[in-house]
């Protein structure tokens, strides 16, 4: 539920931004939110942390982006559940905004919610390893996915690399702190014939 209203929220931003002619324009971008670090670090301008997290420059800069956060949220979505999903997306947003601020060109506008999608992906990988051994399998399913990723994030021009792993590392570890895996329930059985006590384990299912 979480993730289309995210997808819906983007996409109307969108229709917005090519309502005004913003995404033909750089200074449109940089007026309508785009995140730029001096004029977050000199005028104060923080909420542009959050409002450039749902901008994007083109087409193919939103439609990458919402396909990736359908795909990704949605596992996310069902084994966090929505209220901790949304608390995550904000958390990975605002603090991948927080890295490009610090550590990139401050001159260099940035935009789109890439950063706060890769929040989402360090989430999976807390998830596997909260589960402990079974989670490990789960965790290099998804390690060569990861790598291509970064390649992309350090290899292709014009990505923020600092949204990218600032966004990572916030998901990872909110998702640390945020996610329980369901406690296994044991339940006594007594064999009728024997009277031998037997044991069997139900997991319980994920809380939503």
């Amino acid at each position: 539920m979480i993730i289309r209203f995210l997808i819906v929220a983007n996409v109307l931003v969108y229709l917005w931004e090519m309502a005004t002619g913003a995404t033909s324009s750089n200074l449109a971008l940089y007026t309508h939110g785009a995140l730029v670090p001096a004029a977050v670090l000199q005028d104060h301008e923080w909420w542009r942390v959050i409002t450039s997290g749902f901008l994007h420059a083109n087409l193919l800069h939103i439609g990458v982006n919402m396909v990736s956060l359908w795909m990704i949220g949605n596992f996310v979505e069902t084994t966090l559940g929505s209220p901790k999903t949304l608390l995550l997306y904000a958390i990975s947003l605002v603090l991948s905004g927080v890295a490009v601020v610090y550590f990139s060109d401050p001159m260099v506008p940035t935009l789109g919610a890439s950063g706060a999608i890769f929040g989402l992906f360090g989430s999976i990988f807390a998830v596997g390893l909260k589960h402990g051994r079974p989670g490990w399998e789960f965790i290099k399913a998804n390690i060569p996915i990861l790598a291509l990723n970064l390649a992309f994030t350090f290899f292709m021009p014009g990505i923020s690399k600092a949204g990218h792993v600032g966004g990572l590392i916030a998901g990872f570890l909110a998702t640390l702190v945020l996610y329980f895996p369901p406690k296994p329930v044991y339940a006594a059985v007594t064999d009728t014939r024997t009277g031998e006590g037997l044991e069997s384990v139900y997991e319980s299912p994920n809380q939503t």
